[in-house]
């Protein structure tokens, strides 16, 4: 497996305000919700991931925590277990995005990270400029978009009157 897009979400969170609650889509082994709870001190921070065997190396990887800051779940990102409007950030490192439900988990005014893979040509472009208009669509509004490392990176944000 290769390892988390560290590097695109580290730059990407340079860019957003400091979230109450935060959400990774993607978390994998942990390693990007650990890295978002230790750049927002003050965060709640939850991972989801559809494979249990990484969710649990996930879980592992906390080690003690009796606020209970952080956390993992097993989920896909087409049905997030958790209520509407709970998050200011959240973060999607992989798999398809699913706009609705993002933008039902946001609170009005939330930030999106959107990490990907550098793609090349027209096909890429095409799905790109796809993916843009299905979020606006849902009242993303794009910020910030930009390579950094060996991937890329978007911040969008949830429009205040959602």
């Amino acid at each position: 497996m290769r390892p988390p897009p560290l590097t695109p979400l580290a730059t990407a969170v340079l860019h957003v305000p400091a979230p109450e609650r935060a959400l990774v889509i993607g978390c994998g082994e942990g390693e990007p919700a650990l890295f978002v709870a230790r750049e927002f001190p003050a965060a709640r921070v939850r991972g989801i991931d559809p494979s249990p065997q990484l969710v649990r190396e996930a879980s592992s990887r906390v080690g003690l925590d009796p606020e209970g800051r952080v956390a993992f779940k097993v989920a896909k990102a087409n049905a997030l277990p958790f209520p509407d409007g709970l998050f200011d950030l959240v973060a999607h490192l992989e798999g398809r995005v699913r706009p609705v439900e993002l933008a039902r988990v946001l609170r009005p005014g939330g930030h999106l990270i959107l990490i990907g893979k550098v793609g090349e040509g027209v096909l890429a472009d095409a799905r790109e400029s796809l993916r843009f208009a299905r979020l606006a669509r849902r009242g993303f509004a794009p910020l910030r978009s930009e390579r950094a490392g060996d991937g890329n990176f978007t911040v969008v944000r949830l429009d205040e009157a959602r």
